[in-house]
């Protein structure tokens, strides 16, 4: 099996020789750290913890969309708040992208992430095919 770096135009690419947003080995999908950075690489302006996971949700989406699955292939997120008080939004957030089993779900109150704006960074797994298996 070969690893495979997958992009969308819709998620933003890191700067060469940093890191990949997204690698597929076989059927598993491996999603990076996604934050509410935009193209731009501004954090969404005025963006509370609700707005932010719902573009966080958003690439990665477009990110299993990308790889050939689609968001309910996702088995398992990483979530890391900053307020730990977040966590319903990002709940909320999480509910208008997934339905029937939820993925399984770590949640982590940190004490900063990389730019103090953002408020949530979330990481994903995902098997192809697992939400129609």
């Amino acid at each position: 099996m070969r690893k495979t770096r997958i992009s969308s135009p819709h998620v933003t690419e890191p700067p060469p020789k940093t890191w990949s947003n997204c690698i597929v080995v076989g059927n598993q999908v491996f999603i990076a750290g996604m934050t509410a950075r935009s193209g731009d690489f501004h954090t969404v302006a005025n963006a509370d913890a609700y707005a932010q996971a719902r573009a966080i949700f958003a690439k990665i989406k477009h990110l299993m969309e990308a790889a050939g699955g689609a968001i309910d292939d996702v088995v398992k997120l990483n979530v890391f708040l900053t307020d730990i008080n977040d966590r319903e939004a990002v709940w909320r957030a999480r509910s208008e992208f997934f339905a029937g089993d939820y993925p399984v779900s770590t949640l982590l109150a940190i004490k900063a992430l990389v730019h103090p704006e953002m408020r949530v960074e979330i990481e994903a797994v995902g098997f192809i095919g697992a939400a129609s298996a």
